[in-house]
Parts: C-alpha cells; structure tokens; sequence
C-alpha cells in the first residue's frame, strides 16, 4: 500500500513539475496549450475511494492554479475530471471485465480502452477549463478550435508517455 501512494506521489510532483516548468511555455500558434497534469488523475488506482479522488483532484488543480495565476479554475475543472472519471470507469470497467486490474494504464488497459479513457475525460476537462478561462459567447469559435486542438495535443503527449514509461503487461 506504501508503494502505491509513494508512486503516486512522484508521479504528482513529476507531473506538477513538467506542466509547471516546461509546458506552460509550449504554446501552438497560441491556438494548442497542453495540459498533461491531468495524467495524475488519469492514472490513480480503481480502488481510489472517490473521497479521495476528489480531494486529489482538487488539490492538483489548486496547485496549477497557484503556478498559472487562474484562481480555481484548474481546481474546478479538475473535480469535474473526477467526477467524469468515476462515472466513466463504472460504465467501463464493469461492463468489459477489467474488475482485477490494479490501475487504468495503457500498458494495462490496451491502447484502445485507454484512448477512450485519455479523450474522453480530456474532452470533459479542456471544454469545461477553456469555457470557464473565456466565460463569454463572443469568442465561442476560437474557445471551441483551443479545446479541440489542446484535447488532440493533450492525448497526444498521453499517449506518447504511456508508450514510453509503461512496460508491457499480458492481461489475463
């Protein structure tokens, strides 16, 4: 049990730590921000009792919050993440027999469960973040292409670090 919360603890300040100090400043054509913090929540065990997944949430968000000067709306949109996970992973995980897996990576999971999983709840996060960052329906066409294009970067770099931090497992 110490392993898995020591694990986790590493991967939140890596994370924290990655988006903080390498990319906040990669912007394209300052259209597509991505956002791999969220990759922490993504990846908590299925055990994670929701309780704590909301307060895990809450605090990853306050803490971006803290190193991009946008008070609560990284913390609110990552408890909608929360939220969107645990309902998607009861949809999911019951319904296509994944009760015995430990955590939902893609070395785990299967590159095509795992790509659901990564755009959908990145979909639910980046549309609920950028919405709340702009707040006015003037700039609906540009909120809409920075959603879309930072969803599509976003999974694109989850994908990319479960390839290469992930070790290949056979699901039984």
């Amino acid at each position: 049990m110490s392993r898995i919360i020591l694990i986790n603890l590493v991967r939140f300040v890596m994370l924290v730590l990655l988006q903080v100090f390498l990319l906040k400043n990669i912007s394209l054509y300052n259209l597509s921000v991505p956002y791999l913090y969220i990759l922490f929540i993504l990846l908590l065990p299925f055990e994670t009792p929701n309780l704590v997944l909301f307060v895990l949430a809450f605090i990853l968000g306050l803490t971006i919050d803290a190193f991009y000067d946008t008070p609560g709306l990284h913390a609110a949109a990552c408890t909608l993440l929360a939220f969107v996970r645990i309902f998607f992973i009861s949809i999911t995980v019951q319904k296509d027999g994944f009760d015995n897996e430990p955590e939902p990576t893609l070395s785990i999971m299967g590159f095509r469960w795992f790509f659901t999983y990564a755009l959908v709840l990145t979909l639910f996060h980046h549309f609920f973040l950028f919405n709340l960052e702009v707040f006015r329906l003037s700039e609906i066409t540009y909120t809409l292409s920075r959603f879309l294009s930072s969803s599509i970067f976003t999974v694109f770099l989850m994908l990319v670090s479960g390839l290469l931090f992930f070790r290949k497992k056979e699901r039984k």
